[in-house]
């Protein structure tokens, strides 16, 4: 194998359409909600979205601190049912004005 096909192997597969792949639905969905830190932070999260996947597992969250305490991240897994649910539930996170980033 020559230098060139030894950094193909390294890169990352992209679609040759140069789009992201298209997400099968209905499917298992992880997320990571990041915001301030609060006590009642990761209710607030978990309150949205039992909302959007009533069968939400809130046992299965988990809620990490930042190395300095001020932000949390709550990872959980939802199911996923349709585009329109995923930005739906997006929007209203965002919406709390606690809620900096979700990916």
């Amino acid at each position: 194998m020559n230098d060139k096909s030894l950094r193909d192997l390294r890169r990352p597969s992209r679609p040759v359409s140069g789009k992201p792949p298209k997400i099968t639905f209905p499917c298992r969905y992880p997320l990571k909600v990041v915001g301030d830190a609060a006590d009642d932070f990761a209710a607030e999260v978990c309150q949205i979205v039992s909302r959007h996947d009533p069968e939400f597992d809130a046992a299965a969250m988990q809620v990490v601190d930042s190395r300095n305490g001020r932000f949390q991240s709550v990872r959980l897994t939802i199911l996923a049912t349709g585009e329109a649910q995923l930005q739906a539930l997006f929007v209203e996170l965002k919406a709390t004005g606690h809620v900096h980033m979700v990916v």
